[in-house]
């Protein structure tokens, strides 16, 4: 069977069980996506699931631009170490982070 193109995929459709707030990260099964709207409980939104986005992050040293980000849902932070239990991929840093934010791709 050939593809069939159904859309670009920037965005997902997303029913959440609660309502969620512009900026919220949220984990679909092995991966996170994020709200650039509200979505009220119970209703059909987006989540992009692409973007620059700028989100918490663990505390520690210098993150350079293009390592590789993992989202701790617990902890609600991307960080770099992938061995944690729990965290999921979430992108690469899209410029440096010495800060409490970074940004991620």
């Amino acid at each position: 069977m050939n593809a069939t193109f159904i859309h670009s995929g920037e965005y997902l459709d997303h029913i959440p069980a609660a309502d969620l707030p512009v900026g919220a990260v949220v984990v679909i099964s092995d991966s996170v996506a994020i709200a650039n709207r509200p979505i009220p409980a119970g209703s059909l939104g987006s989540l992009a699931a692409c973007g620059v986005f700028e989100v918490q992050r663990a505390p520690g040293a210098l993150i350079p631009q293009g390592k590789r980000l993992f989202w701790n849902p617990a902890a609600q932070q991307a960080g770099i170490d992938g061995a944690l239990l729990g965290v999921l991929p979430m992108g690469i840093a899209a410029a440096e982070a010495a800060d409490t934010a970074t940004t991620v791709r």
